[in-house]
């Protein structure tokens, strides 16, 4: 199994452990909170942006559209925080949920030791005692494995330089 793969299988494995042992977990489908509350352009990998492409590539025109526009505003957009372009403002869910990258599987799942929780519902739960079973997992061992798959790029250099992408929607890239 490629490295990205078998990472991400881990990671979906404890996700369904989590939401199985604690069938009110917060992240789910309409819990966009994280979506929109982005520090900084995520950086990916060139395996994830792959596969991250296919996804985008099966979209309609129109939304791979209004995608790229939303890209294009975030690249330049110097105010924070950012609003993921893939996301569907009005279910308040991933376009590309099966091709998400890693660090959209992790959130909510996963922590790092020096950094908390981060998503404030979370942290809630946490300090009132509901979430004292969960095994999370850690973070950091995610991103020392997704940095030996290669160095990452910011999505919005990745889609800039995508041919396919560019050629879908009839656009010349930068």
């Amino acid at each position: 199994m490629p490295p990205l793969d078998n990472l991400q299988h881990e990671i979906d494995q404890r996700v369904n452990d989590i939401q199985s042992n604690h069938p009110n977990w917060l992240c789910r489908k309409g819990c966009d909170g994280c979506c929109k509350r982005l520090a900084d352009i995520p950086k990916i990998t060139s395996a994830e942006w792959q596969r991250l492409e296919q996804g985008l590539a099966r979209l309609p025109k129109p939304i791979l559209t209004m995608i790229k526009s939303r890209f294009d505003v975030m690249a330049l957009d110097t105010d924070r925080p950012l609003t993921c372009p893939m996301l569907d403002r009005s279910i308040g869910a991933c376009r590309v949920y099966n091709y998400r990258p890693i660090a959209c599987r992790t959130y909510g799942f996963y922590v790092q030791r020096d950094k908390g929780l981060y998503c404030h519902d979370i942290e809630v739960e946490v300090s009132e005692g509901r979430l004292d079973q969960v095994l999370w997992g850690h973070q950091d061992s995610v991103e020392r494995r997704l940095k030996a798959l290669g160095d990452s790029l910011e999505m919005t250099e990745w889609f800039s330089q995508s041919k396919t992408l560019h050629d879908l929607i009839d656009f010349n890239p930068r």
